[in-house]
């Protein structure tokens, strides 16, 4: 650690706190800008600012003097350092300027008793009363909590080109520090979870395809579909694919299986990890939206339908900080209307006796059992399969009740929603009558095309790789999306040396109200 190293941390914290996009995609432009830093200064960089990112509006509370006093990120850096990292002030002294000493004696000093619970979770008011209302505020603060920890890294093994027993014992041979390094998920039957970052992405297991990063939770999502040999299945909502390829795996490469997404892009990074499979019953697909033409010569063709659908990414915390404080009740709101549309339109996908599954990577109900509820007293000629009975004739002992349910604090996974349909013969399906009517929600179109999930989320099991084009159908023409409200600018740090010429100044937000606050 050295003073420029803080100043450039600062520097991107400081672009990162306009939450205006993804703060992934803004980390890697800086580190495409700054190439001259080394593996152990962006580590320093990344896992600072998403520390802060993390922890924010504990550490506003107590870098501010006064409840309207702006965010500044050179302040926040070393709130973390002190407060979170339990760094000394003497560990930091040679490393600071005169200002900053005094900084940190403030920041030190603060007291942090009585804070209101919502500031103790680092989230803000209005999602700290939606967990409250669902969980009761014990759980609630205590998921919140769990989202402070960074996430482990999980690796999906692909039974196409190996056995999770090989990999492993791969991995253990590769550690010199005679440390077991790697250990077997607790539920999914072929992952591996390895307790600390690293980058995966030249390694020789991962190049040849026997590998990929996977969450447990959304491996578990694909032993959730039960797709077997020869079925025709689709993954309608399929981003990157991650959950495609471990679809396909579970087929043994018997069938046809289809990926649907609105953009091409996303399917590009498809191809570069079908490569990789060795799966050949993939056939990927680009659509305008849930309503485009081509899908109807389909309905009522699959054994199994995935909708992953669009959500807030809530379950993702851990990876993704910034989502806590980008996401406001009117996108929730919004992305219900897609939700429901979708999977409405999924239901069409669906063949008499095949199965629809319903999944998110959110912690709320609105976008989970309240989607789910909803589209049954809609379906009659759909009902609800019990997720753990599905879960256990693979042999994984995972029982949340009819629903998957996934907690970071529970399962040490991100948190994730999912919901199994089975479509019922017309014959058989029971009538509703006219008192019994649910009202639908009106179909809203194109909703897949505004934003997907992996537009609003970085898709967590996905490996930054060389794009390259797969056969798909030319992508349709994007529609705008809907900019989001900026919160507050931080303050800018002080250009001081000719490295910060690389890396654009940030204005200062003239805005009193603290960028944390609800």
């Amino acid at each position: 650690m050295t003073p420029n190293l803080i100043r450039q941390a600062a520097i991107v914290l400081s672009n990162l706190l306009t939450f205006s996009s993804p703060a992934d995609a803004k980390l890697s432009e800086f580190f495409r800008n700054n190439r001259d830093l080394g593996t152990k200064e962006r580590a320093f960089v990344a896992e600072s600012v998403y520390g802060v990112l993390r922890r924010l509006r504990f550490l506003s509370t107590v870098t501010a003097n006064d409840e309207n006093d702006p965010d500044d990120a050179r302040k926040l850096i070393l709130a973390w350092l002190l407060r979170v990292q339990g760094m000394s002030i003497r560990e930091l002294e040679p490393m600071l300027s005169e200002q900053q000493k005094e900084w940190a004696h403030l920041i030190k000093a603060k007291s942090t008793d009585n804070l209101p619970l919502a500031v103790q979770a680092d989230v803000r008011d209005w999602l700290w009363d939606k967990l409250v209302a669902q969980y009761g505020e014990a759980e609630a603060l205590t998921i919140a909590r769990s989202m402070h920890e960074q996430a482990t890294l999980d690796l999906r093994v692909n039974t196409i080109k190996g056995t999770r027993d090989e990999v492993m014992a791969k991995f253990i041979a590769e550690n010199t520090s005679g440390e077991t390094n790697v250990t077997k998920t607790p539920y999914s039957p072929i992952g591996l979870r390895m307790p600390n970052r690293m980058n995966i992405g030249r390694h020789v297991l991962f190049t040849e395809g026997k590998i990929e990063v996977q969450d447990e939770g959304s491996q578990l999502l694909a032993h959730l579909v039960a797709a077997k040999r020869g079925m025709m299945v689709a993954d309608f909502c399929a981003g990157a694919g991650g959950k495609t390829l471990a679809i396909g795996a579970l087929m043994r490469n018997t069938g046809r299986l289809y990926a649907f997404d609105v953009s091409e892009k996303r399917l590009h990074n498809l191809g570069q990890r079908l490569k990789r499979s060795g799966l050949s019953n993939l056939n990927a697909q680009v659509i305008s939206s849930e309503t485009d033409p081509k899908l109807k010569r389909l309905n009522g063709k699959f054994d199994r339908v995935l909708v992953d659908a669009p959500c807030s990414g809530l379950g993702t915390l851990r990876r993704n900080p910034d989502l806590k404080w980008r996401q406001t009740p009117q996108d929730v709101a919004e992305l219900n209307v897609k939700q429901t549309n979708i999977l409405a339109r999924a239901a069409k996908l669906t063949k008499v006796g095949g199965r629809l599954i319903y999944a998110t990577c959110s912690l709320l109900r609105d976008e989970n059992e309240q989607i789910a509820e909803q589209f049954l007293a809609i379906h009659p000629d759909f009902k609800l399969l019990n997720a753990a009975q599905i879960l256990a004739q693979h042999q994984i002992e995972l029982d949340t009740g009819d629903y998957l349910k996934l907690l970071p604090h529970l399962h040490n996974t991100d948190g994730f929603f999912a919901a199994v349909f089975e479509k019922l013969d017309a014959a058989t399906a029971p009538v509703l009558s006219a008192d019994n009517e649910v009202e639908a929600t009106p179909e809203v179109t194109p909703s897949l095309e505004a934003e997907s999930t992996l537009e609003a989320v970085p898709e967590v099991e996905e490996v930054a790789a060389e794009e390259v084009p797969t056969k798909t159908a030319k992508a349709a023409k994007k529609t705008a999306v809907k900019k989001e409200p900026k919160p507050k600018v931080a303050k800018a740090p002080k250009d001081d040396s000719a490295a910060s010429t690389k890396v654009s100044k940030v204005k200062a937000s003239t805005a009193k109200t603290k960028a944390v606050k609800a």
